[in-house]
């Protein structure tokens, strides 16, 4: 299974009554491609970069979903044919995370190293001290 973060832009024109329906309708969609929504994040009413279909605002909600490719693919179909969505945007954040996994057990490992190797050196340095003062 990939996961996707799938960001979409509805009107600032809605009612929260049609936003809660326009996203509980999307994810609908997703599920019946046998999608498995794993977050809803509404971030809310923000301002838009610049103007799109003369609106200066959006409601911004993003999905994270876990999915073969069909979900994304019928989310898309469906958002480019929906009035009330300006904007949306699918990304594929899998292979990013594991690359973050990778990255992050490599310094850790670099971090163990590096304390080993300073723990031997303060162990010799303790012996010079000790045969010095002997």
């Amino acid at each position: 299974m990939r996961t996707y973060e799938v960001v979409f832009v509805a009107v600032p024109t809605l009612g929260e009554e049609d936003l809660n329906a326009l996203v509980e309708q999307m994810k609908k969609s997703a599920e019946s491609k046998n999608g498995r929504v794993v977050k809803v994040d509404p971030w809310g009413k923000r301002s838009l970069a610049y103007p799109i279909k003369k609106f200066k605002e959006g409601y911004y909600t993003v999905f994270t979903l876990e999915d073969n490719g069909e979900a994304v693919a019928e989310l898309e179909r469906r958002f480019r044919v929906t009035d009330s969505v300006i904007r949306f945007l699918s990304v594929r954040v899998d292979e990013d995370l594991k690359r973050q996994q990778k990255i992050k057990t490599e310094r850790e490992k670099k971090k163990a190293q590096r304390g080993r190797r300073r723990g031997a050196a303060r162990s010799v340095a303790q012996e010079v001290e000790g045969a010095q003062m002997e």
